[in-house]
């Protein structure tokens, strides 16, 4: 049965953020993600997962300037020394809160730029970045987004990760496959989850169109959550939706998994 893991920068949003850490346990959650951790101190955000009995799933590295729009920088050409630093706060992170996962964002490609600069940039970023999160023992995951979430987004489409993946040639180097994201940008998520689960680092689930709750719309998730479990996935499912209503009231799709 897969591992859910609350999604505290969507979810919870009628409590202050420390909050979220107990209400999602009061849920049934043992484990969170969350976009960004930087604007706390770590031993804070430890000291809710203990209190909690929580696991750190996943978080984001430094995406760069979030507030001016950027959403990430391991494809910009030019920002190597800044990505470099991101990598570098992202495992001292890590390392107090636990969690064997980082997400390192792609970065947005304007229009006119060149995408064959902005791969190879790509490739060279998450080598150092495997590279130096072996070390810690922290896996990187890659996450193709949809350009309607994020227009201009870098990487876009499964295989075009595990590509990626698969050039770079590290083991601590995996895809986090977001079924919304998947859905919106080529469908067929059953055969691709069974194509690629040797690298799915990472799951995360929502409705889709709304990216809801996970019992809305057109994806069926039931019969996923049976197909990893058919398939041996062991990592954490990230609930990366918006509730409709009250985070706790609409969660009624989770209790027959817990």
């Amino acid at each position: 049965m897969p591992r859910f893991a609350a999604n505290l920068s969507m979810m919870y949003q009628e409590h202050d953020f420390l909050d979220r850490f107990g209400a999602a346990a009061k849920d049934g959650f043992k484990g969170v993600e969350f976009l960004f951790p930087y604007a706390y101190p770590a031993a804070d955000l430890r000291a809710r997962l203990d209190e909690h009995g929580l696991t750190q799933a996943l978080f984001n590295g430094p995406p760069g300037n979030w507030e001016a729009g950027e959403r990430g920088l391991a494809s910009l050409p030019g920002r190597e020394d800044e990505f470099k630093q991101s990598v570098a706060s992202a495992l001292e992170y890590a390392n107090i809160l636990g969690n064997e996962r980082v997400h390192i964002m792609a970065g947005l490609i304007r229009p006119g730029e060149e995408r064959a600069r902005h791969r190879e940039t790509y490739v060279r970023n998450l080598d150092y970045a495997a590279k130096q999160a072996a070390a810690a023992d922290v896996t990187v995951v890659i996450e193709p987004i949809n350009t309607r979430d994020i227009p201009g987004f870098f990487l876009n489409r499964q295989d075009e990760a595990h590509a990626v993946c698969a050039e770079v040639g590290a083991p601590n180097l995996k895809v986090q496959m977001d079924f919304y994201h998947c859905q919106i940008v080529e469908g067929d998520l059953a055969m691709k989850l069974r194509k690629y689960i040797a690298g799915v680092g990472h799951v995360q689930i929502a409705g889709v169109p709304e990216r809801h709750e996970p019992d809305l719309g057109e994806i069926n998730y039931p019969y996923l959550f049976r197909l990893m479990d058919e398939l041996g996935y062991a990592g954490w499912v990230g609930c990366e939706y918006r509730p409709r209503a009250g985070t706790s009231a609409g969660l009624g799709w989770l209790k027959p998994f817990l």
